[in-house]
């Protein structure tokens, strides 16, 4: 009798990955093995079906019609097998591993959870992610969480020296090398041209934002993750001047994962804890507006 699987199961995953990640480095840090094997791998796999199962571009590897037709079922077998060893060694209730960019460290709710590292939502031991972004992505459930404006925020002492945004010049800008932020759109609604500015670059947003606590200059900064840092003094937004963008923060699950009961537990958490973040800077706001009348 022949066997139903003619290709090495570990074949399978690593052609799984590639097709989903578009390298053979990625397939290659999952499956502990070098990137030269994963490309052995698929070259033995092509070799006993009989067909190309990638076209090499300049772009990477890029899954041919025949496979891209059945990497759903791929997707879900592999989930449906990470899910069957969970039940058999005992899957811990208690230990949500997710996976987030360290730009929503900030967060202090957040911060305190889950770690900083960026992993493949694709990964078996991966529940969900944190993503900043439109939220659309194939084979992704994702829903928003918030963080659909953003503008400039600076320690109280440095608010001090800005009464406009042309002030701006004047006082050092924090570059952060990751953000979606966008200066040119924020200088746009602020009705002015946008001035010579310099100041500390940063390739880390959780950096970036402790250098403006820490009084090092102006960061551009999402409403909903400088607003614990606005509501206990920390930070100032010393122009009010929100901007609307076309992306947020989404809580992404991988489609072909069952949904379990702390992945679900996480995100209503998420629900109480961001809407509370926002109210204390709305009320924060509205003692200070309070006072100047």
């Amino acid at each position: 009798m022949d066997s139903p699987f003619p290709i090495p199961l570990n074949a399978i995953r690593a052609i799984e990955i590639v097709a989903r990640r578009g390298a053979l480095a990625p397939a290659a840090e999952e499956l502990g093995v070098t990137p030269g094997a994963v490309s052995q791998h698929i070259r033995r796999a092509e070799e006993r079906l009989g067909l190309e199962l990638f076209e090499r571009t300049p772009q990477g590897l890029r899954p041919t019609p025949a496979l891209k037709a059945v990497l759903p079922q791929l997707a879900a077998g592999f989930s449906s097998l990470a899910d069957a060893l969970a039940c058999l060694r005992g899957s811990n209730e208690d230990v949500l591993v997710g996976t987030i960019g360290s730009g929503f460290a900030p967060y202090s709710g957040v911060g305190r959870v889950v770690p900083g590292s960026l992993l493949a939502l694709g990964r078996p031991d991966v529940a969900c992610a944190i993503r900043y972004g439109p939220g659309s992505g194939r084979g992704v459930r994702a829903e928003p969480l918030g963080g659909l404006t953003f503008q400039p925020v600076c320690a109280p002492p440095v608010a001090r020296r800005l009464r406009a945004p042309a002030d701006l010049a004047r006082v050092p800008v924090i570059r952060d090398l990751t953000t979606m932020l966008s200066w040119d759109a924020w200088w746009q609604a602020a009705g002015i041209a946008p001035p010579r500015t310099q100041g500390p670059t940063f390739g880390d947003p959780a950096l970036a934002f402790d250098a403006a606590i820490s009084e090092q200059g102006v960061l551009m900064a999402v409403d909903l993750m400088s607003a614990d840092a606005v509501s206990d003094g920390r930070l100032v937004r010393p122009f009010h001047l929100p901007v609307a963008t076309g992306v947020q923060y989404f809580l992404a699950v991988q489609e072909t994962k069952r949904e379990t009961r702390k992945v679900r537990l996480f995100r209503d958490w998420l629900r109480r804890e961001v809407p509370d973040s926002m109210q204390g800077y709305v009320e924060q706001v509205r003692r200070r507006n309070e006072a100047d009348q």
